[in-house]
């Protein structure tokens, strides 16, 4: 489970909502009638302090993360979000991790 965002989604991110270095951008799941990983929900953003992160992730500058009631939503993924420049929005890509177990 991990979470990854490219430098221009990050630089996406920043001029949209006004952010600056050391920033938080927490994600969470929330309550949707859309489908992203699980049927019912999908994934919101907040920029705000972390309480109890169990997800972090560094990039350009800013601190993407997730909290520890909402890893539920990424369990067995990891979370890639990139930047769509024909779109000028980013784009939430899912994959599911190797579970496979080395002996």
């Amino acid at each position: 489970m991990s979470i990854h965002v490219t430098e221009p989604a990050a630089a996406w991110y920043k001029k949209e909502l006004g952010l600056h270095d050391g920033d938080y951008v927490r994600f969470f799941a929330r309550y949707s009638s859309g489908g992203g990983l699980h049927p019912g929900f999908s994934l919101g953003i907040a920029v705000e302090q972390p309480q109890k992160p169990v997800l972090t992730e560094e990039s350009g500058g800013l601190i993407f993360y997730m909290e520890e009631q909402d890893h539920w939503y990424l369990k067995g993924h990891t979370l890639e979000v990139k930047y769509l420049e024909e779109h000028d929005d980013i784009v939430y890509n899912y994959s599911e991790e190797d579970t496979e177990q080395s002996s």
